[in-house]
């Protein structure tokens, strides 16, 4: 998916919606131990349930390595189960040397090798150039490097200053070099809204990925005041706050609530911008 296309879909759902899919076994439904593969059939029907509200899904795949072959399995199904018209994410935060980059990049990208295509994967810039590279080379395919993140500890780097200014400022004014905004994205936390406006000004034209916005605790209209742009340039990703809405078994049915009622701000969000 491109970025026109993507920004297609924003304005034909009215959303910039991204829902994180984090499945814990412990704290998915109990009923649905009945299946084979409780994890799957929790995926299955949180995205039967809100795919119309969002634009797209992030699987977080530690929650599913963990789980060894089965975890894996289970990505690669989820996968598959998403609509080909929704914005796939591999929230795998990888980075290494450039051969083994490359190695990841296949995991992820090349479906014909490992059973998975994902539009975009989160990257850890701190080995340079050479360790992202291998990303990029895969034709229509995203990175989404980790730029300055909502967890506590983002204050022992990230905002560490330096003649180039804060780290993550330096980390996007050095990889705009890398890639333009039709394949390169930014992790910006919400938790951080108020330095929205620096990163709009060094990355005007690219798509952020903002976690935070519920759970951790991060404000979606603070957000928007300084990230929108033309093209909208915000994927707002939800995930404890959508999916684990309920424990029972209306937890399908809660988490369409919870997604909801953040698709009905964005949409307003969005008339008010002008942008639909």
């Amino acid at each position: 998916m491109n970025k026109k296309q993507l920004f297609e879909h924003i304005k034909t759902k009215k959303s910039f919606l991204c829902i994180g899919l984090d499945p814990v076994l412990e704290s998915i439904p109990k009923h649905l131990s009945k299946y084979d593969n409780p994890i799957l059939e929790f995926n299955k029907q949180i995205i039967d349930a809100t795919k119309d509200l969002c634009v797209a899904y992030k699987p977080n795949t530690a929650f599913f390595e963990s789980m060894g072959l089965k975890g894996w399995e289970t990505l690669i199904e989820t996968w598959k189960y998403i609509p080909n018209d929704i914005f796939t994410i591999a929230d795998a935060k990888r980075g290494d040397i450039g051969n083994t980059s490359a190695m990841y990049a296949n995991a992820f990208f090349n479906e014909a090798q490992s059973g998975m295509g994902f539009d975009a994967i989160t990257v850890a810039p701190y080995m340079g150039k050479d360790s992202v590279g291998p990303f990029l080379n895969h034709k229509d395919k995203w990175v989404i490097l980790l730029a300055l993140t909502s967890n506590i500890g983002h204050n022992d780097f990230q905002l560490t200053e330096s003649q180039n200014g804060k780290l993550y400022e330096h980390v996007i004014r050095t990889s705009s070099q890398w890639a333009d905004s039709e394949q390169l994205m930014y992790v910006v936390g919400a938790t951080k809204a108020e330095e929205f406006q620096s990163i709009r000004t060094l990355a005007p034209d690219n798509f952020l990925l903002v976690p935070g916005v519920g759970a951790q605790g991060g404000s979606l209209a603070d957000v928007c005041q300084f990230g929108l742009n033309k093209e909208c340039g915000l994927l707002v990703n939800s995930s404890r706050g959508i999916i684990y809405a309920s424990n029972g078994e209306d937890f399908a049915e809660k988490a369409r609530e919870e997604a909801l009622k953040l698709q009905q701000e964005m949409e307003q969000i969005l008339s008010a911008a002008n942008i639909i």
